[in-house]
């Protein structure tokens, strides 16, 4: 049996997107397979040069940034991290 370790429960999902890095001048396009509140799976056609924090750019302009936690060879498994707000 696995032991589950996600905070939040994903559900499916198969949507495009960008991981993007290096002040968004290096793009590399991703399908999200599944997604929470906290995290997400991403397929991408490799992992290798991909940094461990990154921008993942989803449907509708939103972006949000991401720390890998996970990888394989065309799966990373990243934790959505809270940005600073200037006020």
């Amino acid at each position: 049996m696995i032991e589950e370790h996600r905070m939040a429960v994903r559900r499916r999902v198969f949507k495009g997107g960008k991981i993007t890095f290096v002040g968004r001048a290096a793009a590399i396009d991703c399908f999200i397979r599944d997604i929470s509140d906290a995290g997400a799976r991403l397929k991408v056609e490799s992992s290798v040069g991909i940094p461990d924090a990154f921008d993942l750019q989803l449907e509708f302009g939103v972006i949000r940034s991401c720390e890998a936690v996970w990888r394989q060879a065309t799966q990373i498994g990243v934790r959505f991290v809270p940005t600073a707000r200037i006020t």
